[in-house]
């Protein structure tokens, strides 16, 4: 018997014109610009990274319908976008709006939003050298208050929660909140914060939605980007409190540290998945490719980056990751991935000059078909009429 598994890539949409960061990538193709100026730090250092398909605008609809066709035929049905709103206005939302909606239509595969809400300081523009040992300009803020929640999440469900290519999970579209404790922060405490959920599950039932499924990005205070602290030993509390419908992750080196060897920096993540159940009730499993941020900073090097990722070693996550959904064959088959497109954090399915199409191979390998007659790859069967099941019966 066939078992169908959601398989969801976040996108970082960074690679198009954004007007609003053009003093950070002045060639007017988005973070491209930096991707190109990749440098070796260290011998051995995996530098630079090379996009086999060249330096497209993934705000171009036949671009984007081209990766959903492959994310599509190596396993992958669901994109992740990361989703920014500063200063009471969206940012990054035309690969989104103009690329990837556009381009699902007549498709299976679906989107959801990940409020990437964190605040941003000089990390993106690579002519400033950051100090890690002293507090960084903060450009924007990634707090909201309640008056600039509420027309925001209506902006959410007019324009996305409504649509077919949107994700849902019993009916409900998820929403994905990667910095609780920074949203915490903007409106005012933990019972606020539970307020405002109800307030959006009421507001997605008042225009004919059955709820909203609100989702947490997984933190145990460690690695990078933690946003707003919360008290020590709160998190499992908080998170109850809240009432999140579920939680996955985001990036292995928020639990793991942004160096050290691979497989060591992965198992790490993957031994708080039973602690994020716990907290949350229910826990989708993530896998992430890598974690390799120089490009963005003049002075980082292997302090920075986590050596030794190979497609081997993450399909040997993605094996783990099915395995933590197979037993639990009553939760929703999701996993999700980091990403399809972070070129300067390390960590991309694409196809690159090093690796070819290796890490996407990777995820058909777990959760793709193949066909039951001759066990070849989809796609690849030279006969029609043979009948394709997935790696699991195959």
């Amino acid at each position: 018997m066939m078992k169908h598994y959601d398989i969801a890539a976040y996108i970082w949409p960074s690679y198009h014109y954004e007007p609003r960061v053009e003093h950070f990538w002045p060639e007017k193709d988005g973070e491209w610009y930096t991707v190109r100026r990749g440098t070796p730090r260290f011998p051995g250092h995996d530098m630079p990274r090379i996009p086999l398909l060249g330096w497209q605008d993934e705000a171009d609809p036949k671009v984007m319908r081209q990766h959903v066709e492959l994310a599509m035929s190596h396993g992958i049905n669901v994109f992740i976008m990361d989703w920014y709103w500063y200063e009471n206005a969206p940012c990054f939302e035309r690969q989104l709006n103009e690329g990837l909606i556009p381009a699902l239509k007549g498709t299976d595969c679906k989107f959801y939003l990940m409020w990437a809400n964190h605040d941003v300081d000089t990390l993106w523009n690579m002519h400033v050298d950051t100090d890690w040992s002293k507090p960084r300009p903060i450009l924007w803020r990634g707090q909201v208050s309640r008056a600039v929640l509420e027309p925001m999440f209506d902006r959410i469900i007019a324009k996305y929660f409504t649509l077919d290519s949107y994700y849902r999970i019993a009916g409900k579209p998820v929403f994905s909140i990667f910095d609780y404790p920074n949203l915490i922060g903007g409106l005012g405490g933990v019972e606020q914060t539970k307020d405002a959920f109800a307030w959006m599950r009421r507001r997605c039932e008042e225009r004919g939605l059955p709820g909203v499924d609100i989702q947490a990005i997984g933190r145990m205070r460690a690695g990078v980007e933690a946003g707003a602290k919360l008290a020590p030993g709160s998190e499992a509390a908080t998170a109850r409190v809240l009432g999140f419908d579920s939680a996955t992750a985001y990036q292995y080196c928020m639990e793991g540290g942004q160096n050290g060897d691979y497989v060591v920096w992965a198992n790490e993540a993957i031994r708080h998945w039973p602690d994020y159940e716990a907290m949350h009730g229910t826990y989708y499993p993530h896998a992430s490719i890598g974690w390799d941020n120089t490009h963005r900073n003049p002075s980082f090097k292997q302090e920075r980056v986590v050596t030794h990722s190979t497609p081997d070693a993450f399909e040997a996550c993605l094996w783990r990751a099915k395995a933590w959904l197979d037993a639990r064959p009553n939760q929703t088959p999701l996993v999700t991935l980091n990403s399809w497109n972070e070129w300067t954090e390390g960590s991309y399915l694409l196809p690159d000059m090093r690796w070819g199409y290796g890490y996407l191979r990777a995820v058909r390998n777990v959760f793709g078909q193949r066909c039951l007659t001759c066990q070849s790859e989809p796609l690849a069967c030279p006969q029609s009429t043979c009948a394709l099941v997935t790696s699991e019966a195959g």
